[in-house]
């Protein structure tokens, strides 16, 4: 018999599977409640106590906790949560409470009050209630650990997940059999077949086949269906900085392209992704005029032990979070200030100001009003028209934070994220399920965004060599 909801039918339904949820599989994700299909889903009381405990936070994971908490009030309209209610794709939802001889359960190691043997001691309650496979969903390592102990199948939550090590690259090498290279150099582009494969706005590299040694940049242009040349003004430099590799040239095209509005640059330290991202909005914002401002943010996590409390205003607050961002500014503003033509030319941008007052300072081009620094915290619920806006650090974000961020953009505004997936500091994402690469994936194909990731350390000898062995 076939199953119709929605005016569509579906497959007849498989036996259904237990799943457990642990706390932070809905902290990170409250729309997991709904990612299960015809199972049977067990949340244990554990879980909403410990929920309650965030929701007063003001941060992402307090919005997570108190929308969990709404959802599953909402859900009490359809019955008592303790005997099951129905799930819009046919599974069912069960809060389950705790019982004292669910310890029996759980080695005597284990016995006690702590919320993670609470929660495995009700899993194991459930596993062995039935011979239906039962499996518990944990973003938590060690409790999946132990939960293996148990003889327990135990995984991680991977909804949304990217497989990192099979990432979208944002470029390809085609090789030449046909005069390519000589036909985008005489028209201004290539016919590509649509058996390529290639993605919008992908770099390409076309080679030689006869002289390996000659090869010729691009980008595919998937409105004309044909890869055209890199931007010319690139070669020119950005704001005083010149690419130094392949990548960095096709990030820069992509950068200096207007009509892409999302770039996404992943790479790891010192390949540039910061400085490249303030070159062209420095250069969009201040010197082309294409935007009313330059507007830097950063997700606040620190990297270590935190230092606590900071004194001062906002501004005070914000500066150690935010040096990073200073530090490249001001690297930017020394190659600019040999140009003096383009100082005079920001200089009248502020008529108010004398020319002596001109000290080439981050904090000259904030009074201005051309740049603007400030933490990803207060985004929520703003709208930014016509803005070149930097997130850095983006790796450091989850999936739901990134939509926040892109859903803020106005008319106009050009939004790029750069991130190294290697580093994350957040104890809720990693490298596979962290907003950044979420972004490069699910944007792939389309035409308004543009992705490269880097792989050449700029920065120093040094720094590259610690990238690589370190």
């Amino acid at each position: 018999m076939e199953i119709v909801r929605n005016g569509k039918p579906r497959r007849k339904a498989k036996s259904p599977k237990n799943f457990i949820l642990d706390t932070n599989v809905l902290l990170y994700d409250p729309q997991a409640l709904f990612q299960f299909e015809e199972n049977n889903l067990y949340v244990p009381i554990t879980v909403i106590e410990e929920i309650d405990r965030f929701k007063k936070n003001m941060d992402e994971t307090g919005r997570n906790a108190r929308q969990v908490s709404r959802i599953l009030d909402g859900l009490r309209d359809q019955g008592q949560l303790a005997s099951g209610v129905n799930l819009p794709d046919g599974g069912c939802l069960r809060v389950v409470l705790y019982n004292p001889d669910m310890m029996a359960n759980l080695p005597t190691e284990l016995h006690g009050e702590k919320a993670d043997n609470l929660i495995l001691a009700i899993a194991m309650h459930i596993r062995n209630g039935g011979k239906t496979p039962t499996t518990l969903i944990s973003k938590d390592t060690n409790l999946r650990i132990k939960a293996d102990t148990m003889n327990l199948r135990a995984e991680d939550y991977e909804h949304g997940k990217i497989a990192f090590e099979e990432l979208y690259s944002g470029f390809a090498e085609i090789q030449d059999r046909h005069g390519s290279i000589g036909t985008l150099k005489e028209t201004g582009e290539v016919p590509i077949s649509v058996k390529n494969g290639l993605s919008p706005n992908q770099g390409v590299q076309l080679n030689d086949s006869d002289t390996p040694s000659i090869s010729v940049f691009g980008r595919f242009d998937a409105c004309r269906n044909a890869v055209v040349p890199l931007n010319g003004e690139i070669s020119k430099g950005v704001w005083g900085v010149q690419a130094r590799n392949r990548e960095q040239a096709f990030a820069f095209d992509l950068l200096m392209n207007d009509e892409i509005r999302v770039v996404t640059l992943v790479g790891k330290a010192g390949t540039g992704k910061t400085l490249l991202a303030l070159a062209a909005g420095l250069q969009k914002t201040a010197e082309e005029n294409v935007y009313n401002r330059l507007l830097v943010s950063r997700p606040v996590f620190p990297m270590g032990k935190d230092l606590g409390f900071l004194p001062g205003d906002i501004q005070e607050k914000l500066s150690p979070w935010m040096q990073p961002i200073f530090d490249n500014v001001e690297l930017l503003l020394r190659e600019y200030g040999s140009h003096d033509a383009k100082r005079h030319r920001i200089r009248g941008k502020a008529a108010e100001k004398t020319a002596g007052q001109l000290n080439h300072s981050y904090k000259e081009l904030i009074d201005m009003g051309l740049l603007e620094i400030e933490p990803l915290t207060y985004i929520r619920g703003r709208s930014l028209p016509n803005q070149f806006l930097i997130v850095d650090e983006a790796q450091n974000l989850t999936p739901h934070e990134v939509k926040t961020i892109l859903t803020r953009a106005g008319e106009g505004t050009k939004i790029v994220l750069t991130g190294d997936p290697y580093q994350i500091d957040n104890p809720y994402v990693d490298a596979s399920s962290n907003g950044l690469t979420y972004v490069v994936e699910k944007f792939r194909n389309e035409r308004i965004a543009g992705h490269i990731t880097l792989h050449r350390g700029e920065r120093s000898e040094l720094a590259e060599l610690a990238a690589n062995l370190l």
